[in-house]
């Protein structure tokens, strides 16, 4: 059995950033994770990949091609359409190792993730070549301590768990950079409580909110009949809050629990020593 992460999320929601930090982590607990570069726009992360996709296709190709001539949106779903292409290209690159662990840097586009199948058919080929899957869905805490903006958040998390069918965790990344004042506004979402969430937005006296206040109900009702949206903080500075994500991650895909369990074979006591202890 192999094991993996799919980290997704937004532009800017820190992905490469978790990825580096959960690699120095391992190292740091004598734990090896490797990381596979998919992001085929990236241009600096802090660890070395395993695999590289730039090494197969680089954005730029796809836009300064003079017959494709795709922009940054159409670039990227054509750079991982190539990579399903080349699959056989990935597996030699990725190689046949049992029981490794890899984290899978993802773009930063959201519609790969929330309707788009083209990260589907990479979990199938994942699958395929025998990988246990969670997806890792980030999202900027920053943006999340207001209702309005914590439902919208909480619906994408939604969505792309409908479209990808695999184990999930979301993260609230960057907890490091908000101020007291709003860290404690977000414990109130940490398990989203939609009454909560209505109340805030209504004492907030939004226009949008003012109008749309069945749709809104409706939306909070869906998250809260379904409960299956839940964060997990994260703080990169703070070991316990990486470690207690990697923990519940490793859970999940249940990883070290095929491992053998080793077991210390104990001498039989000679009759005559048995004698000692009558």
């Amino acid at each position: 059995m192999r094991y993996a992460q799919l980290v997704v999320g937004p532009a800017g929601s820190g992905k490469s950033t978790y990825c580096s930090t959960i690699v120095k982590h391992a190292s740091d607990s004598k734990r090896i994770i490797e990381v596979v570069n998919l992001d085929p726009a990236a241009e600096h992360f802090d660890y070395e990949p395993l695999v590289d996709i730039r090494e197969l296709i680089h954005l730029d190709d796809a836009m300064e091609d003079e017959e494709l001539q795709f922009g940054p949106n159409g670039g990227l779903v054509f750079c991982i359409e190539t990579l399903l292409e080349n699959s056989d290209w990935l597996q030699e690159q990725l190689g046949d190792v049992d029981d490794d662990y890899i984290l899978f840097d993802c773009p930063g586009q959201i519609e790969l993730y929330t309707h788009l199948s083209v990260m589907r058919k990479i979990v199938d080929l994942l699958q395929s070549w025998n990988f246990r899957i969670c997806v890792v869905f980030m999202i900027d805490s920053q943006f999340m301590v207001d209702g309005a903006k914590f439902l919208s958040g909480t619906m994408a998390a939604l969505s792309v768990m409908v479209n990808l069918e695999l184990s999930h965790v979301n993260v609230l990344s960057k907890m490091d950079l908000l101020t007291k004042t709003a860290r404690k506004q977000l414990d109130n979402y940490l398990d989203p409580d939609p009454h909560v969430l209505l109340a805030d937005m209504r004492n907030a006296k939004s226009k949008w909110h003012e109008k749309y206040a069945k749709l809104t109900e409706a939306i909070g009702e869906v998250i809260e009949n379904f409960s299956l949206v839940r964060f997990y903080p994260l703080n990169i500075k703070d070991e316990e809050s990486i470690e207690n994500i990697l923990l519940t991650i490793d859970n999940i895909i249940q990883y070290g629990e095929d491992a053998d369990v080793k077991i210390r074979d104990f001498e039989e006591l000679d009759p005559e020593d048995n004698e000692n202890y009558d």
